[in-house]
């Protein structure tokens, strides 16, 4: 059975499905009228004096074959907090005689479907895929860094940097100012000086990490919430824009012709989106300049120095037309530019803290931001009931409100608007920077697959098992829901899956300890 459960430890079990049974200590005594325990002179041992999730408890582990089988679904799941229930069968078909032979059945399964993990990259919504996720793209974005995964090692050698893109100002907002490592005032001005619509430009506060403050703008009436939600949503193709000045610019550094250039360097990357406080996107990308022969190193003109004045030119220049009129949206004047190093030091950063930092964006978005923003805003009543700041609300209002007009339905703003606008990929990378998330997928699908059932086993491309020959597979699935049917099933898969990570820590310390 999973863990003994530690209530008053810290740690919260994940969301309960809508509808579930509160989850509570058998020591404790239940608030809810409904679930007031009879007095023990009427019958202390009867149904009403056991509380409803330890009947749950007791129906899932009373048969513990039964509750074992269930548990192996579970981490077979790879304890995913909201996983697809199915129900059906697979049967392999002759292809000479047209017999069919079961080989799976889900009425033998516990509850009589088959978990498979949701798979979602939103740590908000399932950590463990998420976890699952972030690795993947840890290995994604280290493998173009170090090599490995199909990459040389000589990557390692191509000048490369980690560049931070931000958005321009839509107004000012509370922000927290470090110079010389002290925290210095937020905004300092005269008291007098005010906006147009009477509201002090100055705030004499020193804000701290973590301050509800930081990114709210000083006048919620002269920020520009309108732009705001268009430049998230026009930041996927001011990227693609980007990446065309910058060869541009590296070419004319080097003295030669945009032609010539594409024959001789080719720049690759991978790159993730992250949320600023005050709702607008951000880039972190990972630049690398490579030989146009990926067999070749760079020519000796493409240097770190040269390929950091060309991003810093190409940044400067860029814009895309605004829908709204006005200047072009471009890139904010904060410009981050930090060279990959294998032996970091001082302003330099190793392959593998790039990785990591990269990565741990692949499973955020606006949560962070607000509780409401986890799922998509399908009418206006979500929209007035949302549970955000005032400056969050103001945002999905302005995605909801330019989405209703004609010249702006391509960028789909009410279908985006709990992403605040944003309509690009989370993580993405060009096609030469490394491997793919399918690549790794269907590795890790091969791996698992020879680990059960022997090195031998036929596989096809993504890694699933084949029919023998002569054999063709006849799948027949039905959606039986979504999520675990009580409330004690998601406890106790929250429970395994936090002794499954324990597990993991302690033997990534292992390791690491006897590596030492």
């Amino acid at each position: 059975m999973g863990r003994v459960p530690r209530f008053g430890s810290g740690r919260a079990p994940s969301p309960r499905p809508q509808g579930a049974t509160p989850l509570i200590a058998a020591a404790t005594v239940p608030t809810d009228t409904d679930q007031l325990l009879e007095p023990a002179a009427r019958d202390p041992t009867g149904p009403a004096a056991v509380s409803p999730l330890l009947r749950e408890l007791c129906a899932r582990a009373g048969n513990p074959g039964r509750y074992e089988r269930w548990r192996r679904q579970v981490r077979v799941a790879g304890y995913c907090q909201q996983p697809v229930r199915l129900a059906g069968r697979v049967e392999h078909g002759d292809t000479q005689t047209g017999e069919l032979r079961a080989v799976l059945d889900t009425t033998g399964h516990p509850d009589g479907v088959l978990l498979k993990a949701c798979g979602t990259r939103r740590a908000a919504r399932c950590q463990p895929c998420a976890e699952v996720y972030r690795a993947d793209a840890y290995q994604l974005v280290k493998a173009g860094l170090a090599g490995g995964k199909g990459v040389p090692e000589t990557v390692a050698g191509h000048p490369r940097l980690l560049v931070t893109f931000t958005a321009p100002s839509f107004g000012p907002v509370h922000s927290l100012r470090v110079r010389r490592g002290r925290v210095r005032v937020c905004r300092p001005a005269r008291p007098e000086v005010r906006c147009p619509h009477g509201q002090p430009r100055r705030c004499g506060l020193r804000h701290l990490p973590g301050d509800p403050a930081l990114g709210m703008p000083l006048c919620g009436d002269c920020y520009d919430h309108q732009r705001a939600v268009v430049w998230n949503a026009l930041a996927p193709e001011l990227w693609r824009r980007t990446a065309i000045y910058l060869h541009r610019a590296l070419a004319r550094l080097a003295g030669l012709t945009a032609a010539r250039a594409g024959e001789q360097v080719r720049v690759a990357y991978a790159k993730v989106a992250e949320y600023q406080a005050r709702g607008a996107v951000h880039y972190h990308a990972v630049i690398r300049l490579d030989a146009a022969d990926p067999d070749r190193p760079p020519p000796a003109w493409a240097t770190v120095e040269l390929l950091t004045v060309a991003i810093r030119t190409a940044a400067a220049d860029v814009g895309v037309p605004c829908p709204l009129g006005g200047p072009p949206l471009g890139w904010g004047d904060q410009l981050d530019l930090r060279p990959i190093s294998d032996h970091a030091g001082g302003e330099e950063l190793s392959a593998g803290r790039v990785a990591g930092y990269v990565a741990k964006y692949a499973t955020k978005a606006t949560e962070h931001l607000a509780v409401g923003l986890d799922r998509p805003i399908r009418n206006r009543r979500q929209l007035e009931e949302l549970d955000a700041p005032d400056h969050v609300r103001r945002l999905a209002a302005a995605c909801w409100l330019l989405g209703g007009r004609a010249d702006l339905a391509g960028l789909r703003l009410r279908r985006r608007g709990y992403l605040l606008g944003f309509g690009g990929h989370t993580i993405t990378k060009s096609r030469h920077y490394s491997t793919s998330f399918q690549a790794l997928r269907a590795a890790r699908r091969a791996w698992t697959a020879r680990r059960l059932h022997g090195s031998a086993v036929p596989l096809d491309q993504d890694g699933r098992l084949l029919p023998p020959a002569g054999m063709v597979a006849v799948a027949s699935w039905q959606y039986a829901g979504r999520g675990y049917r009580t409330g004690a099933d998601a406890w106790l898969a929250w429970s395994m899956a936090q002794d499954a990570r324990d597990a993991r820590r302690i033997a990534h310390v292992e390791v690491r300890t006897r590596a030492a």
